[in-house]
């Protein structure tokens, strides 16, 4: 398994627009639901079906307890929490979540194995070239 790149030319607003190039990350297509859940399947003794519920119910309990101020730790798939931007204030009293929260986010905090993958380093390709394997 490689990730594709590609190479793209940006300008930077903070030093006088400078043309500049990065390497940026190019994704190879959508897996869904129910896609995983036949992968799954083909691998354990659980019907697609099955899988499929848990898979549901799991994303289901993931908002139910998210939206509780829980921190939903999934072991080796990482931990998630919710949070929020917002606007500041001069005074507290003026502070109301209506007026001051802007948008709503889930924060990712990958598992100790997944930090690992990523501090070694994933193999990479550039895009229009063969993935090496």
């Amino acid at each position: 398994m490689s990730l594709r790149y590609r190479i793209t030319k940006r300008n930077n607003s903070i030093n006088n627009n400078k043309e500049q190039y990065i390497l940026q990350a190019v994704n190879t297509g959508t897996v869904d639901l129910e896609y995983i859940a036949k992968l799954i399947s083909n691998e354990s003794s659980l019907h697609e079906v099955d899988v499929r519920a848990v898979l549901i119910a799991l994303g289901m309990k993931l908002e139910f307890f998210l939206t509780d101020g829980k921190i939903v730790d999934l072991g080796e798939m990482g931990r998630f929490k919710m949070g929020f931007s917002g606007v500041a204030s001069n005074t507290e009293n003026d502070l109301t979540p209506k007026r001051n929260i802007k948008k709503y986010h889930v924060n990712y905090q990958p598992s100790r194995k997944m930090k690992r993958l990523l501090k070694a380093g994933v193999k990479t390709y550039k895009e229009g070239r063969r993935a090496i394997d």
